[in-house]
């Protein structure tokens, strides 16, 4: 079993042992597919991605970063409520994305995940996922990212905004 799999196995048993022990969780839930619900996680996705836009324009690029992040966040977002899960954790949703992939659930290259996702620190390397890009800018003392940084998280997110838009439509 890959390291996806055994992650969203975890994340699954984890949510379960919370939701009776305090009825809410941090990790993944099967729940029934809810396409309106991924609609709403597009939207998200979407106003997050203009106020990455935004934020550049008026000087306040560094929060570009996270803006960027949590709009391709809300696309994998999207992406489980599709197929009928809910997350309460980022590894769990990105793991649950790679397996989704694997699986050929989803057409959406492996690279893009990693892009955004660290689902394998081992083999991430260092500043170059979207979550350690968020990190670095977020709690870290930068104004502003670097133009070719923007540009690529720029571009990064309106192609998987894009690739989400045809998974919730399929």
């Amino acid at each position: 079993m890959s390291h996806a799999k055994n992650k969203v196995d975890w994340c699954l048993k984890k949510a379960e042992k919370e939701v009776k022990e305090q009825g809410s969780h941090r990790g993944l839930v099967k729940s029934k597919p809810d396409k309106e619900k991924a609609f709403k996680f597009i939207g998200k996705a979407e106003h997050n991605f203009k106020a990455a836009v935004e934020f550049s324009k008026i000087g306040f690029s560094d929060w570009s970063a996270s803006a960027f992040f949590y709009s391709m966040y809300h696309c994998f977002l999207a992406i489980s409520a599709k197929f009928g899960y809910e997350s309460g954790n980022q590894e769990c949703t990105f793991a649950l994305i790679k397996s989704l992939a694997e699986d050929k659930k989803i057409d959406l290259d492996r690279e893009i995940i990693e892009k955004v996702a660290s689902i394998d620190i081992n083999k991430s390397e260092e500043n170059t996922t979207g979550v350690k890009i968020r990190e670095q800018y977020q709690y870290g003392t930068q104004l502003s990212i670097d133009e070719d940084l923007y540009k690529e998280l720029f571009e990064l997110a309106q192609i998987l905004l894009s690739k989400t838009k045809e998974i919730i439509e399929e």
